[in-house]
């Protein structure tokens, strides 16, 4: 409760939470707020501009532009949903394993970490896309796969500083060791920066999902999809803007959430420490 008093106060986190807390309402209540199926197409409604019945009009299928808008929260959502499952788990274990144990395990996990991050993210991503095949999770493993290693390597510099500390030392006098001392103790001082970190970095991560759903590398069609609406609406950019133009403005405040959210937890985080 004392953390969201504090992001309530903090114009930045506040206004990023409202819009990630509006994007999760149209995800769950998309079905009532599109009113028809984003997948159903009409040929004799093909490329309508915004009007009465289709608010947002339609694209070269006919198909109802925010209804597809609407659903395309989801596969967004849940591709945020599973990298932060798979990257921040797997980020914290490895720094945290090598910054406590140091020696043959801090050099081979951080070798390791290196070599992953000296490639391009996105590229990376795309190769795994290419080689696992296009769908939402397994867009959601590249996207991971490719971005753990700098919540590794921020664990690790933070228990490195920790790790000849009055409070661990305390901690070991008392019989609290292995397992338990970085579940219990080592843990809680990585999590709040590694959550500040993650906020910022899905800004990031929501447009990589978009560019893998521009390249048909994302959800599979007929699932609405930014990236796809994005991809579909460039082939008649130029009479018919709105289709490439209205997911491309989700995609940009979607990310701006994100940042938003991120930039007022770094603050608070900031001042806590002051």
């Amino acid at each position: 409760m004392n953390l969201l008093r504090k992001i309530l106060r903090s114009p930045a986190a506040s206004c990023g939470l409202v819009i990630i807390l509006l994007l999760i309402l149209c995800a769950l209540f998309a079905p009532w707020l599109a009113g028809q199926d984003p997948n159903w197409q009409n040929a004799a409604a093909r490329l309508l501009p915004p009007e009465q019945g289709h608010w947002l009009g339609t694209d070269a299928y006919g198909r109802d532009m925010l209804a597809r808008l609407l659903y395309g929260t989801r596969p967004m959502l849940g591709m945020v949903l599973l990298v932060t499952a798979i990257t921040l788990p797997l980020g914290l274990l490895i720094g945290i394993l090598s910054g406590y144990y140091g020696g043959w395990t801090e050099r081979v996990l951080m070798r390791f970490t290196d070599v992953v991050m000296s490639m391009p993210r996105l590229i990376l991503a795309f190769a795994f896309v290419a080689m696992l095949g296009p769908g939402l999770i397994n867009g959601a493993l590249a996207l991971a796969l490719t971005t753990w290693p700098a919540y590794a390597r921020q664990a690790r510099t933070e228990i490195q500083k920790l790790r000849n500390s009055d409070y661990l030392s305390a901690a070991e006098m008392l019989g609290i060791r292995g397992f338990r001392l970085m579940w219990g103790h080592i843990l809680p001082l990585c999590l709040p920066s590694a959550i500040v970190r993650l906020a910022l970095d899905l800004a990031g991560i929501i447009l990589a999902a978009a560019g893998l759903g521009f390249l048909g590398l994302g959800a599979r069609p007929p699932m609405a999809e930014w990236g796809a609406m994005i991809a579909d609406g460039m082939q008649v950019i130029f009479d018919q803007w709105w289709i490439a133009a209205i997911p491309g403005a989700a995609i940009l405040l979607s990310s701006l959430a994100f940042n938003l959210l991120g930039d007022g937890l770094r603050d608070i985080l900031e001042s806590d420490h002051d």
